[in-house]
């Protein structure tokens, strides 16, 4: 039994790195403390484009292997939460003046098949004159293609994490920041400060650091530490306006500037637009959109759609701080890899691995690639688990969603049809529990 205040791991960081890495790690049979110093998935891991894929635009950086792992884990992830997570049709419309349409093919042929698909439908070229998604299209658009990959709420995938690590044992802590670690011999004895301003010291045998933004403050500050990797920060900023288009399908936009933007159904209403790439030097808690970047979004939609949209148009925006993995050799924040690195500082005592770089989708692989290190620093042989494991709600039979939620619905007639599908969205199987046998809504 562990003893209080003693664990095995202490995980720094509240966002998807850090509650997969909880996750995992409490799944081997680790005693573990998460501790994060705001809210679960306050801060980057909530302010993605909510996609769930391959990183198409990486096969130009030659990024071939973080392209099929994330494949992998796009396949991976929609099985294991079909609730949060879904397939999503992409309509690329084709200018021949950006890039010819023998690459696009040549590229969407890779993306097909450098990893298994069983969920989600192939590539094909489309004529945009008669394919719906061409009808908001200016009118020289003339031919397209279409591709999968997947959308996600990224916030509730940190919280389902996080729940799914609690639930086997591990303890969370939200508003409570690490202030500062030692090694003590065999283990670290590290401060945590309470939004009270009250402090527990607490043991662990190690430590992970996936503080995003704050790996390096984490570990030149509180920790003491250095390291042989570091992250750029980028900014990256969305916006949402009234629904432009009348079809399910997102699009993919390319740009003059070689970059791509996304157009996607957003909460059945709206468009969310995004991303920006802007290299950012200040404080990731306080990250918001400039003016530039708005005009430069409406700009990306202008360019293709016969409606034409202004700031004024904009009803919400959100930007996040993307803390990418240095590459000294990358001309511009877009050629930034998304790829991770995972360090481990084992030489002097008790283990401490950090987390630099990564992108939601690769976050299940990252944590069960940090659970490797750790049990193998720490002496226990514990095999991975969370490739064919469900995340709390996910455990819909053949990952059919719209059957289940069907199915929910009929169980409660008494609901009306969209919170009845609201429930199964959010909660999963676990909507039941939510219902609580309840039979109306007084």
């Amino acid at each position: 039994m562990t003893q209080p205040n003693r664990y095995d791991l202490l995980v720094v960081g509240g966002g998807i790195n850090g509650a997969g890495i909880a996750r995992d790690a409490a799944g081997r049979g680790l005693s573990v403390l998460l501790c994060e110093q705001d809210d679960l998935a306050s801060h980057t891991s909530s302010s993605s484009t909510k996609l769930i894929h391959g990183g198409l635009r990486y096969l130009e950086y030659n990024e071939f292997g973080l392209v099929r792992k994330a494949l992998q884990e796009r396949e991976t992830l929609l099985r294991a939460a079909p609730h949060i997570m879904w397939p999503l049709r992409f309509v690329m419309p084709h200018m021949p003046n950006l890039r010819p349409a023998w690459l696009i093919r040549i590229g969407l042929f890779l993306y097909d098949h450098l990893a298994k698909r069983e969920l989600l439908p192939g590539s094909r070229g489309i004529d945009m004159r008669r394919h719906a998604a061409g009808a908001p299209l200016i009118d020289s658009i003339k031919r397209g293609f279409v591709y999968s990959d997947g959308w996600v709420d990224d916030a509730r995938l940190v919280v389902l994490n996080a729940l799914d690590a609690k639930e086997r044992g591990a303890e969370i802590l939200t508003r409570t920041k690490l202030v500062s670690a030692e090694r003590r011999g065999d283990e670290w004895e590290a401060r945590l400060r309470h939004a009270d301003g009250s402090i527990r010291v607490v043991h662990a045998r190690a430590v992970a650091n996936a503080a995003g933004p704050w790996v390096g403050e984490v570990l030149h500050g509180a920790l003491g530490r250095g390291a042989q990797h570091s992250v750029r920060l980028v900014k990256g900023s969305h916006i949402v306006t009234r629904r432009l288009f009348d079809h399910d399908h997102a699009y993919i936009f390319q740009n003059p500037d070689k970059r791509i933007i996304f157009a996607i159904p957003y909460e059945h209403d709206f468009t969310l637009i995004g991303t920006t790439d802007v290299e950012y030097t200040n404080d990731p808690a306080k990250v918001a959109i400039d003016r530039d970047e708005t005009q430069y979004l409406c700009d990306s939609i202008n360019r293709y759609f016969k409606r034409k949209i202004s700031p004024a148009d904009v009803h919400w925006t959100y930007s996040g701080v993307r803390p990418l993995l240095e590459d000294e050799n990358a001309a511009n924040a877009s050629a930034v890899t998304r790829d991770y690195r995972l360090e481990m500082d084992d030489g002097a005592g008790a283990p401490l691995l950090s987390v630099f770089g990564g992108k939601i989708t690769t976050f299940r692989k990252l944590a069960e690639e940090a659970g490797d290190l750790l049990c193998r620093a720490l002496g226990r042989d514990a095999k991975t688990w969370t490739a064919g494991a469900p995340l709390p709600g996910g455990d819909i039979a053949n990952a059919k969603f719209d059957t289940f939620a069907d199915a929910f619905a009929k169980r409660h007639p008494w609901l009306p049809a969209a919170l009845a599908r609201r429930y199964a969205r959010a909660y999963g199987t676990r909507a039941e529990r939510v219902i609580d046998g309840a039979t109306s809504l007084a």
